[in-house]
């Protein structure tokens, strides 16, 4: 139900745009991450960091949008949204020497500190490439390309990724043999 709610927002922005235009598709994003934090706040009680940034950028950027009338403020927005993910974490490791990644799922899992930090590294890369690439399909393709990209692109590099880091983290892990 979770990732459901996550993935809300890209999803009815893409059948809004679909349906609609980019301007209707650009409302209903923000329209429909306000409700993912009503909603998340209603059933937990309690809104995780990221979804207060992710609402920052989308009525940021998604206002911009809508006042400029100028779709690539939109398309900058996963790419920021990204970057600075990406520099969260990077600035936990060099500035704070603490591995947020760590802290955040260090309950679920026990690893190495090699581990933990190549992991933190590799998301860091991962946020990096993945701005860089929104950037290159926003600005080098359709817009329509790029909605299809935002979906179905970034969703599928993200499970690939994150199939690869379970690829990684599965020798740490002990069976209940060892």
């Amino acid at each position: 139900m979770k990732l459901l709610i996550d993935f809300l927002p890209i999803v009815v922005f893409f059948v809004a745009f679909k349906l609609f235009d980019i301007w209707v598709a650009t409302g209903v994003a923000i329209a429909a991450t306000v409700a993912q934090i009503a909603w998340v706040r209603w059933s937990t009680g309690k809104v995780e960091p990221m979804h207060w940034l992710s609402l920052g950028v989308i009525v940021v950027f998604g206002g911009a949008t809508l006042l400029a009338h100028n779709e690539d403020f939109i398309k900058w927005k996963p790419t920021v949204l990204y970057w600075l993910m990406g520099g969260v974490l990077a600035a936990g490791q060099l500035v704070f020497r603490r591995n947020l990644l760590k802290s955040l799922m260090g309950a679920q899992m026990t690893l190495p500190e090699p581990a933990w930090r190549v992991m933190n590294w590799s998301w860091v890369a991962f946020f990096a490439a993945m701005g860089a690439i929104n950037l290159w399909v926003a600005f080098t393709f359709e817009t329509d390309t790029w909605v299809n990209f935002k979906l179905f692109g970034g969703l599928g590099l993200m499970i690939a990724f994150v199939l690869a880091q379970a690829a990684y983290l599965s020798r740490f892990t002990k069976t209940e043999t060892e």
